[in-house]
């Protein structure tokens, strides 16, 4: 199994950021592609953004020039920085794992593993 913990979230005002943390498994970047993604109540979720094993990053046309994500492998963790948000943006953040690790989908069925979530909310 592949355990992500998510944390960082909080409220913010618009034109804010905010820096999400996934600690993942140290195995999980080498193998599995990561990804990010969103959901408001009564929605489905949306990604955000994915990430191979070579770190090549694509995101959505939403978020694309305003949010960054990266990995630090040495500490095993995952992160989403958010620029400039906006009320929109307010939703739960997931970081998730899975795929070949290459073919990286931002499509929620291609990701086995979720962590548990954390709130962002943009005023």
């Amino acid at each position: 199994d592949v355990q992500l913990v998510e944390s960082g979230g909080g409220s913010v005002q618009a034109g804010g950021s905010l820096r999400l943390s996934c600690a993942v498994p140290a195995y999980v970047f080498s193998a599995l592609c990561m990804a990010w993604f969103r959901q408001v109540p009564g929605a489905e979720r949306e990604g955000v953004v994915s990430i191979g094993v070579d770190g090549r990053a694509s995101y959505s046309d939403s978020v694309e020039g305003r949010f960054t994500s990266s990995r630090d492998i040495a500490k095993t963790t995952l992160y989403l920085q958010m620029n400039s948000l906006q009320p929109e943006d307010t939703a739960m953040y997931y970081c998730a794992a899975g795929g070949d690790g290459y073919r990286c989908s931002l499509s929620s069925d291609a990701y086995p593993y979720w962590g548990q979530g954390t709130q962002v909310t943009v005023s």
